[in-house]
């Protein structure tokens, strides 16, 4: 009896050592592949193309993005629409210091990159085209005839 459970320890320890090398070999296979440096990965001849994006202007508009047609457009499109919409920048009307506090705040707050010499020129665009208006961004309700909820 003795004898046989001491072949039975044998087997298992025969087993969970082939397991051990198994997951040795699989875990360096894994390591390595994922390490590898990048002169051994190959590369494709196929190019894969961005996004097309429209850069029709039509009315004094761009299309894509709904922006003015202005100096400065250019710039404005790609600092600000990689982290949000261009209906973000449309809808709001600011002066040329509220437009810098609000890229301020950004930076602080949201990660956004300096902006280096395209930020005079991406403030001057927004403080051109994007300005408070008169009425401010929306008109006040002037609602005269009221009635009474049933």
């Amino acid at each position: 009896m003795k004898r046989d459970f001491n072949h039975q320890v044998k087997q298992l320890s025969r087993i969970l050592f082939s397991f051990l090398l198994l997951f040795i070999v699989l875990f360096a296979g894994l390591f390595y592949w994922v390490n590898r440096s990048p002169d051994t990965i190959q590369e494709t001849e196929e190019v894969i193309p961005l996004v097309a994006v429209d850069d029709s202007i039509e009315n004094g508009i761009h299309l894509a993005t709904g922006f003015v047609d202005d100096d400065g457009m250019q710039a404005t499109i790609q600092n600000c629409t990689n982290c949000h919409s261009a209906k973000l920048v449309t809808q709001n009307r600011m002066s040329r210091e509220g437009w810098e506090a609000t890229i301020r705040w950004m930076q602080e707050t949201q990660n956004l990159w300096d902006l280096g010499d395209n930020e005079d020129l991406i403030l001057t665009y927004l403080a051109k085209n994007y300005a408070p208006d008169s009425k401010g961004r929306r008109q006040n309700i002037n609602q005269t005839e009221w009635y009474e909820l049933e």
